[in-house]
């Protein structure tokens, strides 16, 4: 056992003139499972970058253990995946690697294939087994989820239930309360440590809210009160004061006065001191405004109906037939495997074109059907955010919605290819949501985006009930929002 130190930190980045850390200590063990959560855009990736030496900052950072960043960039990805691995961790046996490649439940027999023909869960886990495999480094696991199906998340969280030593950020519920075992937050006004799992943290964050919510309010009636009673003990004095002219005894008339007064002045300073501590409270109360939608309305009853389909890529059929109905007011979940044909579904009904795609069956739409889509890539957004909003259906109202989802004003002027993964996810999200359709396809719309902003969307789509065909990995969330799944079976 070993710990990191962070004391006094301070950073920012040369562009920007507002400190994304400042003055901030804590200590690390090195033998913890821990989470680390936060907002999009409030520094965690940025803090990983610290750690490995990236940029300069002021105060210090010191660790006595070496520390390795998944994602790991793979040179020359046309290698066997064997050989990479091999590359990656030296001193292991091959009994080793194929035992944690078993407990990932992932086959001896993917090494001899090139790792670019890996799916993505695929070499998510191969490259997880690898880095556990080097010796005394402490893993920075930065959103390993983001391509894992829920069933590859359930084998991620059990494997790393078994190790130690890592910091894994991650805005899936389920998966850090399945393999954490301390929470490190970045909260608006400070940074926080606490021992156990998410749950446990935000059953405490949340207590904390509402206590500090009701202190607030307490503090807010006494300021009122100590307000008056402290200018009503003003007028007297002066009242008193005025009523020397022509007193037999001045000195008892100018004694009354100055008792009135210093009264005065101990309820200021009374509601001073209210006041100081009233601004101390709920700094970082997360403002989860809720979110709208305006679905349309349909005058059919089914909008869309797959029939026996299957779609194909160069004579290779990716999925096996699948048929069910999308009805209006339905929320269909897609669930299956990495690799299965999920996303190919969606862009089929969206009508994208996929130029090698080939497909059986039939896929029935209604007629004048309104889609609004989220595609799962994000890289395509490039220029200037608000040259995006002036595009969108009502750029008053995209720019809402992101204030909304915790969008900071100072990122309005930045480049689209300059923010966050979760930052630019938002942004395909708010455009979606200003838009007025009969059906919203989202794929893969929680990638990256931070925990309190999928508990809002949550409560959007309880709210407003609109009909939607998705591909989401998250339980919490399809669990919350799901009428209806469809098991997709890969056609191996």
């Amino acid at each position: 056992m070993s710990m990191i130190k962070v004391d006094r930190l301070t950073f920012a980045y040369p562009t920007s003139y507002d400190n994304i850390f400042e003055n901030v200590s804590f200590q690390l063990d090195t033998d913890w499972r821990l989470g680390f959560v936060g907002r999009n855009g409030r520094g965690k990736t940025t803090f990983l970058q610290l750690l490995l030496g990236k940029y300069e900052y002021s105060g210090q950072i010191s660790a006595s253990v070496g520390f390795d960043y998944f994602p790991y960039k793979v040179e020359r990805p046309e290698r066997p995946a064997g050989d990479i691995l091999q590359q990656l961790c030296q001193e292991a046996a091959d009994w080793e690697l194929i035992r944690e490649l078993a407990y990932l439940g992932v086959p001896a027999a993917v090494l001899q294939r090139p790792f670019q023909t890996l799916s993505h869960g695929e070499q998510t886990k191969l490259l997880l087994a690898a880095m556990f495999l080097q010796s005394n480094n402490f893993l920075l696991l930065d959103e390993p989820t983001n391509h894992l199906d829920a069933a590859g998340r359930r084998l991620v969280a059990d494997y790393l239930r078994r190790k130690k030593g890592f910091i894994l950020v991650s805005h899936d519920r389920r998966f850090l309360d399945g393999c954490v075992d301390h929470i490190l937050a970045i909260n608006r006004a400070n940074i926080e440590l606490q021992n156990g799992n998410f749950s446990c943290w935000l059953a405490g964050f949340e207590q904390r809210q509402l206590s500090e919510q009701a202190r607030q309010a307490q503090l807010q009636r006494d300021i009122k009160r100590l307000r008056q009673a402290a200018r009503r003990s003003a007028d007297w004095s002066d009242k008193v004061e005025a009523s020397k002219a022509g007193a037999y005894d001045k000195g008892y008339v100018g004694h009354k006065s100055a008792k009135m007064m210093q009264r005065a002045k101990n309820l200021a300073a009374r509601q001073q001191r209210a006041i100081e501590e009233k601004s101390d409270l709920l700094q970082n109360q997360e403002n989860a405004e809720p979110l709208k939608i305006h679905p349309l309305r349909h005058h059919a009853e089914v909008l869309a109906e797959f029939e026996d389909f299957a779609v194909s890529y160069g004579g290779k059929t990716v999925c096996q037939p699948v048929a069910f109905n999308l009805r209006q007011g339905e929320r269909v979940i897609l669930t299956g495997a990495n690799g299965s044909g999920k996303s190919s579904l969606l862009k089929m009904l969206v009508g994208e074109n996929l130029p090698q795609a080939e497909t059986t069956g039939r896929l029935c739409k209604a007629s004048g059907l309104i889609i609004s889509y989220v595609p799962q890539d994000t890289s395509f957004l490039r220029g200037s955010l608000r040259e995006f909003a002036a595009r969108t259906a009502d750029e008053t109202l995209f720019l809402t919605i992101l204030r909304k989802l915790d969008f900071a004003r100072g990122q309005f002027d930045k480049d689209l290819a300059e923010l966050s993964a979760g930052q630019q996810k938002k942004i395909l999200l708010a455009k979606s949501l200003c838009e007025q359709a009969h059906i919203y396809v989202w794929d893969e719309p929680l990638n990256y985006v931070d925990i309190f902003s999928r508990m809002q969307l949550e409560r959007l789509i309880l709210d407003f009930a609109p009909t939607m065909l998705l591909v989401e990995h998250d339980l919490a969330f399809q669990e919350k929002v799901a009428t209806k799944f469809v098991q997709i079976e890969k056609n191996y």
